[in-house]
């Protein structure tokens, strides 16, 4: 996988522009597909609503967002309404990620988000443009990567150096259970993971997990029995192959 981009794709004299283009196009030479692992994807036509990118084999659709600075705890997205119909899309994109050197004009992390991980929960309304605004009264979104556990960013590219691509492609696997589940029920698991990664340890206890009922108990008012959901997410995970069960009450997060 070659991270430079080529000088001679310098099409536009905005520096945005160029970044754009130089962007594009190195996704549609170098990237591959995580779901199939087709060595190519390929580029929609211009301006095109939601997706950027498709692979030809397996029809994965790729929505690309890239800058110069690392990505933060949020990413600015488009229509808030447009975003959470999108979310109960078979075809909603999955979400690549693109930092790149100016300087060096090199990818210098290349991140990929499975649409699986995009739940309401992660979609954050902004506040309507003003009166004044051209388009006054509008409501854009912000897309809370920080509310997405570690299983969900998979890089291809990470501080310069290309992934292994059989971990990439085992990794996505991992997690691609979560598309059979209804949005309730992906929420919820994608919350225990969440809570799972917290705890920071491989192998850990129903006591570890429970330390988090007082949290979960407020992204979920409603529920009554947050202990006994806890303990069941838990067995779904480890029927999808996330977890592995080591003995009463006991579990190991799967390498």
């Amino acid at each position: 996988m070659k991270l430079g981009f080529e000088e001679s794709q310098t099409p536009y004299s905005s520096a945005s522009q160029n970044a754009k283009a130089w962007t594009e196009r190195w996704v549609g030479a170098w990237a591959y597909c995580p779901n199939c692992g087709n060595s190519k994807i390929s580029q929609f036509a211009a301006n095109r609503p939601v997706a950027d990118f498709f692979c030809p084999s397996c029809n994965e659709e790729y929505e690309l967002k890239s800058q110069k600075t690392k990505f933060g705890t949020k990413i600015l997205d488009g229509a808030y309404r447009t975003m959470c119909e999108r979310l109960a899309a078979t075809n909603n994109p999955n979400l690549f990620l693109l930092n790149y050197n100016l300087k060096q004009l090199a990818v210098v992390d290349l991140l990929i988000v499975p649409k699986h991980f995009f739940v309401l929960k992660i979609i954050q309304e902004r506040k309507p443009l003003a009166s004044t605004a051209r388009r006054a009264g509008w409501i854009g979104c912000n897309i809370l990567l920080n509310q997405i556990p570690s299983a969900g960013k998979i890089f291809l590219v990470r501080a310069g150096l290309p992934q292994p691509k059989e971990a990439v492609l085992t990794q996505w696997q991992k997690t691609l259970f979560l598309r059979e589940e209804g949005t309730e029920t992906r929420g919820w698991l994608i919350e225990v993971m969440k809570c799972v990664e917290a705890i920071g340890k491989k192998e850990f206890n129903l006591d570890d997990a429970y330390r988090f009922e007082k949290s979960l108990a407020a992204l979920y008012p409603n529920n009554r029995h947050v202990k006994q959901k806890i303990r069941q997410q838990l067995q779904v995970l480890r029927d999808r192959g996330y977890l592995d069960f080591v003995s009463r009450g006991y579990y190991r997060l799967r390498s």
